[in-house]
């Protein structure tokens, strides 16, 4: 065998075996239901009902916090808002946008584009209680720098039912999961399948040590650095990809309403190809939570450097992370999808089902394509390596050696992503991933009082008053 198949016979049992453990599923309707999604989906709306509908009523106040109406320079943190949310955005809206649409809608039909919808307005409730906490139970060190997210709080939760230890423990066990899920090898892997069908170029491991290389390069100057890179590639990536869907939409403009709805109708009406009603809620709500990471526990490591003395106001700020990376990004994907019909005339899937949908208008649009799933993976990959840099240093220290070692490790497995074969790399990173969910939202019910008691002093104080005079305050 080469040393690929070598590197993918060795990944199988692994594979097969986290996800048998991570993604146990029960039988429904025909279809097999994963209990971590059941976890994940009651995270989400225990927390829109506990916090009343805050995905819709908090959406304006969301917007003056991103545009830094309630922050100042004098704050303590490392980050704008703007900064912190491209961060977060940039962990989020990856190729699970583009590919993991496809493979929702391929899998589930058209109908699971709906469910990934109601899966990201739920989740944005979800990233609101996370994100609050990081903020609120962050370190600020002397030398300014910022640590933040389950692992800090988690200790906290626990502690206030007199299990200080078994804090301690599940923060361990997140930040396991954190280091895991931070080798976004899906990433890379995505970008070298579409940079090889535009290029014809083969040499994958060659693609995978110049993508290590540049992580490398930007990791090395921390978080001042990563944001500098992530609050210029977010916006950029994230407008060129719209405007590519827009095309393409505007291309089949009569079959838009069509699309809407197969879309809808095929989210209720049973199709036994797809799994029925049961099999494109899962598929759904599979890839929108891997999309936007709501409940994972991830992102609030993003908002815990952000500059403010008003930790809710980044719970705010959180809540356009779905709503930019589910409800928008993937919404238009699976739009593209569908108005194209590629996922009924292709025998490809994943990004490069994508692709096809895109060359049915403009041949050389997969080339944009390319581009755009390169700076999706760069970023995505950035800030994953960030919250891994963050899990590893609360699990081992922060010391100069232990950062290189934890950078070193990402960038080796990084420099291997593109032999690696596409469902063994997402069985292993999704299990990592949502496997973080266990004892994030453990944490975040056990604090669900306090945090619905600090909304309504905060609404009271801070969003029904004036934003310039917050300044003064």
């Amino acid at each position: 065998m080469t040393l690929d198949q070598q590197i993918n016979a060795w990944l199988a049992p692994v594979a097969d075996w986290f996800g048998k453990v991570i993604f146990y599923s029960i039988p429904v309707a025909g279809a097999q239901l994963p209990l971590i999604l059941v976890w994940l989906i009651m995270g989400g709306i225990v927390c829109t009902l506990a916090f009343r509908f805050i995905n819709l009523r908090g959406f304006t106040h969301s917007i003056r916090v991103i545009r830094g109406d309630y922050s100042s320079k004098d704050h303590a943190g490392e980050a704008s808002p703007f900064q912190a949310l491209s961060t977060a955005v940039s962990g989020t809206v990856g190729l699970g946008s583009i590919g993991g649409v496809a493979i929702a809608v391929t899998l589930g039909g058209p109908g699971a584009a709906f469910w990934m919808v109601l899966a990201g307005f739920l989740g944005m409730s979800t990233k609101f209680a996370e994100v609050t906490l990081a903020v609120k139970h962050r370190i600020v060190r002397p030398d300014g720098t910022v640590s933040g997210g389950a692992m800090y709080y988690l200790p906290v939760a626990l502690g206030k039912v007199g299990m200080p230890r078994l804090g301690k423990f599940l923060a361990a066990v997140f930040c396991i999961c954190a280091v895991g899920g931070s080798l976004t090898i899906f990433q890379v892997n995505q970008a070298w399948v579409q940079f090889h069908a535009v290029t014809g170029f083969d040499q994958g491991f060659v693609f995978g040590l110049i993508t290590a290389a540049w992580v490398a390069f930007v990791l090395i100057g921390g978080v001042k650095r990563i944001v500098q890179w992530t609050d210029k590639l977010s916006p950029f990536m994230c407008l060129l990809y719209i405007a590519a869907c827009l095309v393409v939409l505007g291309a089949n403009l009569s079959h838009i309403p069509g699309a809407f709805a197969t879309i809808f109708r095929e989210a209720f009406v049973p199709n036994a190809v797809t799994g029925g009603l049961v099999g494109a809620l899962i598929q759904g709500f599979r890839r929108a939570s891997f999309a936007n990471e709501a409940g994972l526990g991830s992102a609030p490591m993003a908002h815990a450097m952000v500059r403010t003395n008003e930790p809710m106001s980044q719970g705010f700020a959180a809540l356009m992370e779905p709503f930019l990376d589910t409800v928008i990004i993937c919404l238009l994907t699976a739009l593209v999808v569908v108005v194209t019909n590629v996922y009924q005339t292709s025998s490809n899937d994943g990004i490069a089902l994508t692709s096809d949908a895109f060359a049915t208008v403009v041949p050389w649009f997969p080339i944009v394509l390319a581009v755009v799933a390169i700076l999706f993976a760069l970023s995505t990959v950035l800030s994953w390596g960030y919250y891994g840099e963050q899990a590893w240093t609360w699990l081992f220290s922060g010391s100069r050696t232990s950062r290189m070692s934890y950078r070193l490790f990402l960038c080796a497995t990084l420099a291997v992503a593109p032999v690696f074969e596409r469902d063994q790399v997402t069985a292993i990173v999704d299990s990592l991933t949502f496997s973080g969910s266990i004892p994030n939202l453990i944490a975040v019910y056990l604090l669900l009082p306090e945090l619905r008691a600090e909304l309504g002093n905060y609404w009271q104080r801070v969003v029904k008053r004036a934003p310039e005079k917050q300044h003064d305050a």
